[in-house]
């Protein structure tokens, strides 16, 4: 069963610094993109910032120069390192990844549970 477990939400002070990981199940034949995405109180879901396997990134422009993704592929893992942390960039953050289970499958959106990112003095 494929699934996607992220870690490193929390609280944080305005102008701070947090990771966050997400590690997809071992069982897994291949992964396309892999991204992060963010769902704050009373507002809809929105892309954070999506990588594709061989690395290009895109960014919502609210984090661009200062939220950074990354990922592992032999790992499969994907990382965001947000720094100069905003009180709006609290939302519950929640990692996706386009992912083949097995060779006889199709490719399909799979998402975490998500992680609550506090941002607050």
């Amino acid at each position: 069963q494929v699934q996607l477990v992220e870690s490193g939400g929390g609280l944080v002070q305005p102008g701070g610094s947090l990771r966050l990981s997400c590690a997809a199940s071992e069982s897994i034949f291949r992964i396309n993109s892999m991204g992060w995405y963010r769902q704050a109180p009373g507002k809809q879901r929105e892309l954070v910032a999506i990588i594709t396997s061989d690395g290009r990134t895109t960014y919502a422009d609210s984090v661009k120069g200062r939220f950074t993704i990354s990922r592992d592929n032999g790992k499969k893992t994907v990382s965001l390192q947000m720094n100069s942390l905003k009180p709006e960039d609290t939302a519950v953050y929640y990692c996706n990844a386009a992912i083949m289970p097995t060779f006889y499958s199709n490719f399909a959106d799979y998402w975490s549970k998500g992680t609550l990112v506090t941002v607050s003095s």
